[in-house]
């Protein structure tokens, strides 16, 4: 098929997610490499978004290939009671990575059936009923997990599930209260915190969700002691902590899980993406010790046709490896700090700039009208004008492939990338903040 057979073929038969139909116009991928890939007119663009900031180990990997290549001449599926190699050995490799309270893996699909196994197992576990999760959250759009979403994707369920409760994001930089410290802003998020939990029950609460650095909203890295004063609050009331690790586990913030940045050690960890760098779909729950032995003589009510696909299991040991033999996680390191060190630049020199959040090869740029008065670009939930695909089309122009959010854009590139790639990219970064900044006066 040629590009343009394939574009209307798209247009006509399939129903494309998170968009209008009308007028889509998708760019026909013929071939990629590490982190470009190539249209059918020839046409190169660089992934700075590792696609859904889960390709973490970009395009071709060839160990991952050859692995998936392997399990398929010995047998491509059994069902989730049988043994299969490939999914005992990245279960045990799994458990190796994590702290020493964790015990088992339950494996899933994908992130949004890892977040709602998760919910299941923590309701089961404790015999309690509320989940508390962030309002600027996304832990899948599915039923459970789009339930347990804080941010405007989960107003289609609406109304929802009984038992799930939001509270507020430590999001510092657009708090109405003016905090002397980090330390400052952790003790009222944590006071408020406190204060939802007797309002609602401590012993009600089954479990507290999390992504452990917020996503797609924002890229919002929790001040200075808030996770450990969130895992605090749960040893004290008996409630489950759980980090959604879907978007920052595999290296993406410079630890193998994001949580490991912050001194803590969860109950319930889930995962999905970067675990097969999105070869082949898998997602996971990790227990704690406690939570495995209960179900020893529980009956765990959870199950997956396609739970530990072997297929799966086997891209996901070969892509676990790769990340230590390659050195994933240091190069990850002293990649971040050269993101960060540029994205700061960004802030200082650029009036549509209000704020840049970095950790690892995980960054948002806020765009804001008024740097004094924080006013976004387009206000939440909305872009009347269009402001914000304005801006990923001049990024587009230049190949620079990513996608916007609510008045942010993303840079989450593959974890492969140079330092000369990413300096690359962010020059044509630069040039579409200078045409924002010139344009200001006209997009408010």
């Amino acid at each position: 098929m040629t590009g343009d057979n394939i574009k209307t073929a798209l247009k006509t038969y399939n129903l494309q997610s998170w968009s209008k139909q009308k007028g889509l116009d998708p760019i026909c991928v013929e071939k990629a490499e590490g982190i470009y890939f190539w249209d059918y007119e020839g046409n190169r663009y660089t992934d700075m978004s590792s696609q859904l900031v889960n390709m973490n180990l970009g395009f071709g990997n060839k160990a991952i290939g050859d692995a998936i290549k392997r399990q398929v001449d010995q047998y491509c599926f059994v069902g989730p009671s049988y043994g299969a190699a490939s999914r005992a050995e990245l279960a045990e490799k799994i458990i190796s990575l994590m702290p020493d309270n964790m015990g088992k893996v339950f494996f899933t699909n994908a992130g949004a059936d890892a977040n709602e196994n998760a919910v299941k197992i923590a309701r089961m576990f404790t015999g309690r009923n509320k989940i508390f999760s962030r309002y600027r959250s996304y832990h899948g759009s599915s039923f459970g997990a789009g339930n347990l979403t804080g941010e405007p994707r989960r107003y289609a369920l609406e109304p929802g599930i009984p038992g799930f409760v939001k509270f507020f994001d430590p999001y510092v930089y657009r708090e109405a209260i003016p905090f002397e410290s980090e330390e400052a802003a952790t003790r009222y998020y944590l006071a408020k915190l406190e204060e939802q939990i007797q309002y609602e029950g401590p012993d009600q609460i089954a479990a507290i969700v999390m992504e452990t650095v917020t996503g797609s909203n924002g890229v919002i890295i929790p001040p200075k002691g808030y996770l450990p004063g969130v895992r605090a609050l749960c040893d004290k009331y008996g409630i489950l902590m759980i980090c959604d690790e879907v978007m920052t586990g595999w290296g993406r913030t410079g630890e193998m899980f994001c949580f490991m940045n912050f001194d803590v050690k969860p109950d319930i960890v889930t995962f999905a993406k970067g675990v097969t760098c999105g070869y082949v779909p898998l997602g996971g729950v990790v227990v704690s010790s406690q939570i495995a032995e209960y179900f020893d003589d529980h009956v765990l009510s959870c199950g997956l046709t396609y739970s530990g696909h072997p297929l799966a299991c086997a891209a996901g040991v070969a892509c676990v490896n790769y990340y230590e033999e390659a050195n994933i996680i240091p190069h990850v390191k002293e990649m971040g700090k050269v993101l960060s060190a540029r994205l700061e630049a960004f802030k200082t020199a650029h009036a549509c700039v209000g704020d840049v959040r970095c950790i690892g090869l995980f960054s948002a740029i806020e765009f804001v009208k008024n740097k004094s008065t924080k006013e976004p670009l387009v206000p939440y939930g909305r872009d009347p004008k269009g402001t914000m695909g304005m801006i990923i089309g001049l990024l587009k122009e230049r190949r620079f492939m990513t996608y916007s959010h609510e008045n942010m854009i993303l840079i989450a590139p593959p974890l492969i990338i140079t330092e000369e790639q990413l300096t690359e990219e962010l020059e044509k970064v630069e040039e579409v903040l200078t045409i924002v900044d010139s344009r200001l006066e006209e997009l408010a």
